[in-house]
């Protein structure tokens, strides 16, 4: 077995949902789940078959988002792994929805880090081993940082 790392392009900083599902369906119940939970939400998401022809199958009510989930799915090339790249929303918006979705297993990460997903490779296909989301740590948050904290929290509206 191989282990491999392909990092998600994201040039612009997007949001984005990477998970795993069981099933070809996913696509239609994730479109149909976003467009449910923000109304001005823009987005792309693509899957990655694991049987039958294995292609990546793809919506989004954005050309751009749905162009750039395909070119990372099929990077990442993992059976049932899907990617969603969002905009006009964050994934708190829609996180919960998502996971609700029946056909979704786990969620790797939900974040606008740059991520790094670790690839594990046989002569059979492609599987998620995880993801490095964003930097390592660099230390405890001081009480300065607490206020700037919470300040970010209630100028984003999350609390008051």
């Amino acid at each position: 077995m191989d282990i491999k790392t392909v990092e998600i392009e994201n040039p612009q900083g997007l949001n984005l949902i990477f998970g795993q599902s069981h099933f070809i369906k996913t696509v239609e119940d994730l479109y149909e789940t976003l467009v449910g939970s923000a109304p001005s939400i823009r987005f792309g998401l693509a899957f990655c078959e694991s049987s039958g022809p294995c292609l990546v199958r793809f919506a989004g009510n954005d050309p751009e988002l749905v162009e750039l989930a395909n070119k990372n799915a099929a990077a990442i090339g993992c059976g049932h792994s899907f990617l969603i790249f969002l905009q006009e929303a964050f994934p708190i918006n829609v996180l919960n929805a998502v996971k609700l979705v029946p056909e979704v297993c786990q969620i790797f990460c939900a974040t606008a880090n740059p991520v790094t997903v670790i690839v594990a490779e046989n002569e059979r296909g492609r599987g998620v081993l995880g993801v490095i989301d964003g930097d390592k740590s660099k230390g405890v948050e001081t009480e300065q940082d607490i206020v700037e904290r919470k300040s970010l929290l209630r100028r984003f509206g999350y609390k008051f």
